[in-house]
């Protein structure tokens, strides 16, 4: 059974130096309107997904808080069965730690982006209006636009024209980039708000390189001015870089690790922090490519490429005080997240001498592949719960259909009668949708996962006749059975999404730009 921790003996947690995780295990909207400055979010769905990363060793003291400190307890109870020794529920949850008189912040991913604040104000890191962008385009003006999100995202929706280059790649892509263009071309970095374009403007900044602007609040910033969006765009393939690149990349990198004070580790030095981790959390991450961790890493490293990495530095980081150590193929790019890391006042962090070059070079293997990322206790769900096929639940579909992942999943299409019971308050919801424990329940996510270990939780809860769809509704759909779409199956309205991109009406995305924006006023004053 988890300890109950008061506010204020967390607020001094908060405040001290041992290592510990905060994680509020609410759904992402909820954590969005307001949570605890500094604790990171893993939804309680999430939990057997992520903590493994999060918090690598179990015998660390971890913190769990909700609203009320119900879903908290439950959550405890899945923590621990994974081995967790020293778990924590904050007693009253936020609804106490804000009546005992103490603050909260809105907002994902905070650290980060006030830490881009931060560095836009104290830098003058230039900036464009959207507007003048594209009147300026409109006047057959010179630009080559850098977007520096994910791949993925680019796909999604991106700036016409424009062209995928991650944060975490700017600086070792930039040289290559920029030889092929005329001088009289501007270059644009963008994202789909402020953090990333203001970080990978200041890297091209820092470098030297001449006529760069960051795009004002990216596409939010692009759509609200009246533009439109391409979408489908598949301009994400990055060419080898030259060897005059990754010279220039590298310099670069000698650098910050002298003005920054970044540790560097050779492949002697990162086997002691390794065994280290045995011992204390340790936060091994690769931040290249996808492409590239696949072909081959160092083994124990996570993948995190690198401009999300600085995007979500709480996200990389859960365990607070713990080392830190980054490593690509050679110094260039792990280096330069170092560098933000130290910037953002993180105190132990190194960066890999050599990379995965030095360490080959040294007679060790890499590891190739990704890792499976399995949530803990899925496979034994497997052995123990009935899984149907989509074919057998359409022609035999029993009384109770539930759909256990979040909101904005569900209204993208279900099995038709499906009910949302999301996984974070299945005990407490279940019994109000399925009153009798022996009425026959299926359950259906988007791939199976986390209903194979929500069916575990409803049968320890005595419900008797409970099967899986097999798949998911990714299995449903490839199999072409009918959806139903929207939220006519949703007991109360849905806090658990934050919209994102276009999805945001044009209010939330102004009311967001600003709040993101304010958080660079308190550093008017500081003196680069």
């Amino acid at each position: 059974m988890a300890d109950k921790i008061a506010a204020h003996a967390l607020k001094g947690l908060l405040e001290g130096a041992a290592p510990f995780a905060l994680i509020d295990v609410r759904e992402a909207g909820e954590y969005n309107s307001s949570h605890i400055p500094g604790a990171s979010l893993i939804a309680r769905r999430q939990l057997e997904f992520s903590i493994k990363h999060a918090v690598p060793l179990t015998d660390t003291h971890v913190v769990l808080c909700d609203d009320d400190g119900r879903r908290a307890q439950l959550a405890a109870a899945s923590v621990e069965r994974l081995g967790y020794r020293r778990v924590s529920v904050l007693d009253g949850g936020i609804n106490r730690w804000v009546t005992d008189g103490f603050e909260t912040e809105w907002g994902s991913n905070v650290p980060s982006k006030d830490f881009g604040e931060k560095v836009e104000v104290v830098n003058h890191v230039p900036e464009i209006e959207a507007k003048e962008l594209a009147e300026r385009i409109e006047k057959g003006e010179k630009f080559v636009i850098l977007d520096s999100r994910t791949p993925e995202e680019f796909r999604r929706f991106c700036i016409p024209g424009g062209r995928s280059v991650p944060g975490g790649e700017l600086s070792l892509r930039i040289t290559d980039i920029a030889k092929k263009l005329d001088r009289d071309t501007t270059i644009i970095v963008n994202c789909a708000g402020r953090t990333r374009s203001i970080i990978g403007t200041r890297v091209l900044q820092r470098m030297g390189i001449p006529n760069v602007y960051g795009l004002k609040n990216g596409t939010a910033g692009w759509v609200l001015a009246g533009h439109k969006l391409e979408t489908g765009a598949d301009r994400v393939q990055l060419a080898p870089p030259s060897a005059e690149g990754v010279a220039a990349a590298e310099a670069y990198a000698a650098k910050l690790a002298a003005e920054d004070g970044v540790r560097s580790l050779d492949v002697a030095g990162l086997l002691d922090v390794i065994e280290r981790g045995r011992q204390e959390v340790v936060y091994l991450i690769d931040v290249r490519t996808a492409e590239e961790y696949a072909a081959g890493h160092i083994p124990g490293f996570r993948w995190f490429p690198g401009g999300q990495a600085v995007q979500r530095s709480d996200d990389v980081a859960v365990v607070k005080n713990a080392p830190i150590v980054f490593a690509c193929d050679g110094k260039a790019r792990a280096t330069l997240i170092a560098s933000w890391y130290r910037q953002m006042g993180y105190r132990e962090v190194y960066a890999v001498s050599g990379g995965t070059s030095a360490w080959t070079a040294s007679g060790r293997s890499l590891e190739r592949g990704v890792p499976d990322e399995a949530p803990v206790g899925y496979r034994e769900a497997r052995g123990n719960v009935k899984a149907v096929s989509p074919a057998e639940l359409h022609a035999s579909p029993p009384p109770a259909i539930i759909f256990v992942d979040t909101s904005q999943d569900f209204a993208r299409g279900h099995v038709p009668g499906a009910r949302w019971v999301p996984r974070g308050w299945l005990e407490l919801w279940i019994g109000d949708v399925v009153p009798s424990k022996s009425t026959p329940v299926a359950v259906t996510c988007l791939n199976d996962r986390g209903s194979m270990l929500a069916a575990v939780t409803l049968k320890e809860l005595g419900y008797q006749r409970v099967s899986v769809l097999d798949g998911g509704m990714a299995a449903w759909q490839k199999a072409g059975l009918p959806l139903e779409k929207g939220l006519s199956g949703v007991m109360a309205p849905p806090t658990d999404v934050v919209p994102a991109g276009p999805d945001r009406n044009f209010a939330d995305m102004q009311n967001y730009l600003r709040w993101e924006e304010a958080l660079g006023y308190k550093y008017a004053s500081v003196k680069h």
